[in-house]
């Protein structure tokens, strides 16, 4: 990973944030794919290719509290019109470290790349594995700037039994990286409950621009 937001995410996995001081950082995307928003506490990131005047003049307009003119639906909406893009929903972005050793439970990896959850993951990240157990799935892939970012899902008759803790922490044993970054959104209760369960901290709220 060597783009700005790269670095910007490198350091706040190491518990490195940018300086609370209600500002926002615009800096290009890192690559044709990825473009957003991060906003961590009072400093947030627009990562894109469009002019960072008119986002900044955008940001303005807003109207919301300047802290949060960011994940403000005006400028959200403002943003993927400029850029040609849509997005899914804004979402929890969080980050744990590594774990040495053979993940907890039994996995079995899946190498069809046809099968529906291999082929949705490859529409957002790079190098997908994905991994079964008795009634879940763990995914790893190249998300946002190169960050190896995990998914799970949990079959509904097999649900609060902590199988989805299991995977989130599967997920830092299977990581190649020293961490691994995961996506809750924040109204699904249950999944971010598993994944703070399972050692992932909190480092900032996400917006992915998605293309086409």
């Amino acid at each position: 990973m060597s783009s700005e937001v790269a670095r910007i995410l490198a350091a706040a996995a190491r518990g490195e944030f940018p300086p609370p001081d209600g500002t926002t950082t615009v800096v290009p995307q890192p690559g044709p794919r990825d473009a957003g928003v991060l906003a961590f506490t009072a400093h947030s990131v627009v990562f894109t290719d469009a002019d960072p005047e008119w986002v900044r003049a955008a940001l303005a307009a807003a109207s919301s509290d300047p802290l949060a003119a960011s994940m403000n639906p005006g400028f959200l909406v403002a943003l993927m019109a400029r850029t040609g893009r849509h997005m899914n929903t804004i979402d929890l972005l969080t980050v744990a470290d590594a774990l040495p050793g053979d993940p907890p439970l039994e996995l079995r990896e899946i190498v069809d790349p046809g099968h529906p959850r291999v082929a949705r993951a490859l529409k957002f990240r790079d190098e997908v594995r994905v991994w079964a157990a008795d009634g879940g799935l763990v995914v790893l892939g190249r998300g946002v700037a190169g960050r190896w970012e995990a998914a799970v899902e949990v079959d509904e008759e097999v649900r609060h039994r902590g199988l989805g803790r299991a995977l989130a922490t599967a997920a830092r044993h299977l990581t190649p990286d020293s961490v691994v970054w995961a996506q809750q959104s924040p109204g699904n209760a249950r999944s971010v409950r598993a994944f703070q369960a399972a050692g992932y901290r909190p480092v900032a709220s996400e917006a992915l621009l998605v293309a086409g």
